[in-house]
């Protein structure tokens, strides 16, 4: 199990975000982006015979990482579909603490036929479930210019969204763009050679968020959270882009995405969490020279409220 996880996915912020959750023996947890598998180990290691753990994942490719061990409960789907399961499974509304690493896997921009990585040369997929939805191929080659446009400008927050998709379209035009290849001859020459790299991410971060709808996913996990913690119950987030931190953000500071301040009569902002850090948390300089790939990684840290209510 420990060469599969070295290959997969190397677990971000695992101290912090285990000590986030608080753990309790006899907990019930939930890890909605299982993976590799690193950060639910953890939590089994601290868990009695009576704790439970769910682990959420849609790709294929995460299920060979599956402990053998009856309190692990391994739901194959993608997390917006949270409250559904836990529900299913009698556990809405008694769930001790939720761990969402919201990063990419290694394994997934390792792997050359899922199309993730510009490093490759390949098909353009990026679904994180192979088994159904559209591709990353199929978003350039059927979106209208607009939509293309703002899918590049929105996530992958590039000015030149609008000269790229155009020039996509009209690439379309002559045959379809269905390669890494052909998509990079295609867009290199709008990112200059300095910031080469930069550019390339922020184009392939734009498709594979829309591709796997990864903000709609993330504000519907968010939200189903007040329906499955229990009240003192931990939320813990790792993200790693401006994007979808800014979502957390939002939402552990004021229960909004917008992140609009209400406050009530005597002036205390109304929110369903307690921010239990008042600043957010990154890797040590240790970390991220033992793995890159964590640079970026923010960790939040939150608990619903006492006096919150549950919908079920």
């Amino acid at each position: 199990m420990e060469e599969k996880e070295s290959c997969y996915h190397i677990p971000v912020l695992l101290k912090e975000s285990i000590e986030g959750l608080a753990i309790y023996p006899s907990g019930v947890y939930v890890d909605v982006t299982f993976g590799g598998g690193g950060h639910s180990r953890e939590i089994l290691s601290q868990l009695d015979a009576d704790g439970r753990l769910f682990g959420f994942d849609q790709d294929a490719d995460a299920e060979q990482n599956i402990p053998d061990d009856e309190r692990f409960i391994f739901v194959r789907s993608n997390f917006r579909y949270l409250y559904n399961f836990m529900r299913f499974h009698g556990e809405a509304g008694n769930v001790d603490g939720l761990l969402a690493d919201l990063g990419v896997s290694s394994h997934h921009f390792d792997d050359k036929e899922r199309g993730f990585s510009f490093r490759f040369e390949g098909r353009l997929d990026m679904r994180m479930n192979t088994r159904s939805g559209l591709t990353a191929a199929d978003v350039i080659n059927t979106y209208e210019e607009g939509k293309l446009a703002d899918v590049f400008y929105l996530y992958g927050e590039l000015k030149q969204s609008r000269r790229i998709a155009s020039a996509l379209v009209k690439a379309r035009a002559a045959h379809p763009v269905t390669t890494i290849e052909e998509l990079l001859e295609i867009i290199k020459p709008f990112g200059g050679k300095d910031k080469e790299k930069k550019f390339l991410a922020q184009i392939f971060q734009a498709l594979r968020i829309e591709v796997n709808k990864e903000m709609d996913a993330l504000k519907e996990m968010l939200m189903q959270t007040l329906e499955v913690l229990k009240p003192g119950g931990r939320l813990v987030v790792i993200t790693y882009h401006s994007l979808e931190d800014r979502l957390v953000k939002n939402f552990l500071k004021t229960g909004n995405f917008e992140g609009k301040v209400e406050q009530d009569f005597f002036g205390n902002v109304i929110t369903p969490f307690r921010m239990t850090h008042t600043k957010v948390i990154v890797p040590t300089p240790e970390e991220i020279e033992n793995n890159p790939r964590s640079r970026s990684a923010k960790l939040r840290i939150a608990e619903l409220r006492q006096d919150i209510k549950n919908k079920n």
